[in-house]
Formats: structure tokens, sequence, C-alpha cells
């Protein structure tokens, strides 16, 4: 009884915000809607669910659909509007700060298992054909998903200005779609590392496939226990699993692997805000508990820092926030469409996190909660060595830059 009147209270509270199209559907029969045209049902199975709406974030109303303690009506990226809208209304502008998390190999490992490895069917329904699964590149509105992931690699790579023969490191490699593009289409000597076992059957199967293995391969390895010497680096989608504690690591780690005339490019998801490690309204949580556990996002201003005092001079930075907004959108709309065949795949709970989980990276990005950028550098003990051309023109040329 006790939790039922705080319900209501907070319903009454509610009502008087107007504007929020939602619908609360109790086990009673009884029925709040919160604006004349509600778009999003939530239905309220049992009086112990209440407690999901007493204080409710992000994470708690996340934690509630997918273990489905509540059931949820509407398009989805209706669904996350009005959770973020509620959890406002009720919550404040309440965030969240974490705690810093222990990066060991094991422990990383384990993260990217759990994360990468459910099923390359699972990330076939809602990636493209190349299974690109970091932010595309949109060079106009028409862009499909396809177009906007070769234009991706193509922009790293155009940056990057590789060349034939030049040694290429990826590291946190995917599936490889940038490795086999960097030896396939540039004549590069290409290697990706990654700790997804899934991941690094697929990239070297689709090597094999290709003929590419004299000039590409992938390897299970995590970053710290590299060694060498390459031209050109790209790390793309990799360092928000390093943890903010390891990025001196990381990027010291990167120089050291980096040739004196080379270069290194860092694509990277960063919180927005600039006491890192603050995330609005409890999202921060709910991705760490069910899609990325210890991942941890540093702001732009730390990313540079880190990156000077390893010993790589910044040459370039551009924020991708937006492609990144219609990348999740792109995802979020294809993982929809086959929301069944993915609750095959990997079960109810799984695809019901990660329909969710795409939804809210499409809001989050586009609301500016988090932001995408490229950072190209290299060796601050090479500064006049002349890597670059004196402006970005290079980089928007089509084709790239002419063998050397």
């Amino acid at each position: 009884m006790l939790l039922e009147y705080r319900f209501e209270r907070m319903i009454g509270r509610l009502a008087g915000g107007g504007g929020l199209p939602l619908r609360l559907q109790l086990w009673n029969g009884r029925r709040f809607d919160l604006s004349p045209q509600p778009t999003v049902t939530i239905s309220i199975p049992r009086p112990s669910a209440l407690r999901y709406f007493l204080r409710p974030d992000l994470n708690t109303l996340g934690k509630a659909f997918v273990e489905g303690d509540i059931q949820v009506d509407g398009p989805i990226h209706d669904v996350f509007r009005v959770a973020e809208n509620l959890a406002r209304r009720v919550a404040g502008s309440r965030g969240h700060r974490r705690l810093l998390g222990r990066h060991t190999r094991q422990r990383d490992r384990h993260a990217i298992e759990y994360h990468y490895d459910v099923s390359n069917a699972f990330y076939a329904l809602f990636l493209d054909r190349n299974m690109v699964y970091s932010c595309g590149y949109y060079r106009s509105e028409a862009d499909t998903l396809e177009q906007a992931q070769v234009q991706k690699l193509d922009h790293i790579l155009g940056k990057l200005a590789l060349r034939p023969g030049d040694r290429f490191l990826d590291i946190g490699c995917g599936w490889g779609a940038l490795v086999i593009r960097a030896a396939q289409h540039y004549g590069a000597q290409a290697t990706g590392v990654t700790l997804s076992t899934n991941q690094l059957e697929y990239a070297r199967e689709q090597i094999r496939a290709l003929g590419l293995q004299d000039r590409c391969r992938v390897e299970l390895c995590d970053y710290r226990d590299l060694n060498g010497e390459f031209d050109r680096i790209a790390s793309v989608g990799m360092f928000e699993h390093v943890g903010l504690k390891n990025l001196p690591l990381y990027f010291g780690k990167i120089r050291t692997l980096l040739a004196g005339d080379g270069l290194a490019l860092n694509h990277g998801i960063t919180t927005s805000d600039t006491a890192a490690g603050w995330v609005p309204l409890g999202a921060g949580e709910f991705i760490d508990r069910y899609v990325f556990p210890d991942g941890e996002l540093p702001h732009i201003s730390q990313v540079l820092r880190e990156m000077a005092e390893a010993g790589l001079e910044v040459a370039d930075v551009e924020s991708l926030r937006r492609h990144y907004a219609r990348t999740c959108r792109a995802w979020a709309d294809r993982f929809e469409a086959n929301r069944e065949r993915a609750a095959g795949i990997a079960g109810g709970k799984r695809a019901r996190i990660w329909q969710i989980y795409l939804a809210g990276c499409a809001y989050g990005f586009a609301a500016g909660w988090m932001n995408l950028y490229q950072v190209l550098a290299f060796r601050s003990d090479n500064a006049d060595a002349g890597l670059m051309p004196l402006t970005r023109d290079y980089m928007y040329r089509t084709p790239p830059l002419p063998p050397r």
C-alpha cells in the first residue's frame, strides 16, 4: 500500500508537468495517461515493480525493462526519449560519479569477451556488410550505413596518408574491416590485434577468402604485449576499454610502437563533461552493468593532455558526434527490425539490453552527452620532420594521395 501511495504521488507531480507521451498500465486495470495521446505504454504487472518508479533514472528503468519486471510498447526511440524525460522530471539533473575500474589483462579480456563474443550472427543483424562496429562518416544526408562505413575507413587511412608498403597496425581491429581495406586497397602490410576470439576467427576467414595472407594478419593480443615498429597506427573504438588510469600506459605504448616518421590516429568516444566519469541520469551505470563492463570515457581535454605527456604531438582533431548519432540510429533501427531474430540468437534478455542500448546511444550522441573524436598525432621528437602537408586538403582527396 505504501508503494502504491508513493507511486500515485509521483504520478500527480508528473501530470502537472504535461507533455510526457506515456501511459502507465497497472496490474489491476488502472491506467494513467500523462498526455492526451501517449506513444509509449509501460505495463507494470505486479505491485513490487512500482519501486522502479519512485526514484527512476536510466539505470533503474533500464534494469526493470531488461529483467522483464516491466513491459514496454512503442517505437524504441520514443521509449528512450520518454524514459530520459521521466528520469529528469523526477530525479532532476542528478548524475553519478563512477569509481575507476581495475584494468588487468584478465579483467579486460573478460570484458571484451562479454561484449563482443555474443555471436557474429547477432552483430550481423544490425551492422553493415563489412561488420564495422564504430562511427560511420556521412558525406551527405543521403548516405547509407554501408556507404558511411566505407567512407569512414577511407577517412582514417586518408588522414594517415597510408602508402603501399607501410607497416600498418590497428589496435582493437574488430572484425578486420580496416586492416583488410588497408592491405587490399592501399597496399599496406597490415596487422590487427583483438581480444575477441569471435572477431579473430571471422577476420582471419575474410583475409583467407580475399587471398591477403601475404600482407594482412590478425592476432589475439593485448595492446600491452605488442612489440615492433609501425609506420602508421590506428585505434578505433578501443580506448574506451583501456580505463582512465591506464591512458598514460596506452598512449605511451603507441608512442613506443610508432616509427620516428610515423603517424597515429585515435578514434574514440569521450564524455562531454569535463569531470571524467560523470554520466547523466544513471546511463553509465546501466552500460557498465549490462553492456560494457569497466568501460570509462575521458574528456577530450584529458585525451590531448595524456597524448602530449606520452610524447605524441597532436596534429589534427575532428569531432564526429553527429555522425555517431546517425550511425547508432541506423543500428537501432536495424536491430528493431530484427529483434525477434536477435532474441533467438542471444536470448530475450540480451536482445532487450541491446534494444535499449542502441537507442540510448543514438539519443546520447544527438543530445551531446558523449562525443566522438579522431585525433591524429606524430612523435613529439620528430616535430620538424614535415610528416604532413601544410593544410588538411589532403585528407579529403578522392582517391587518397598517390603512392610515394
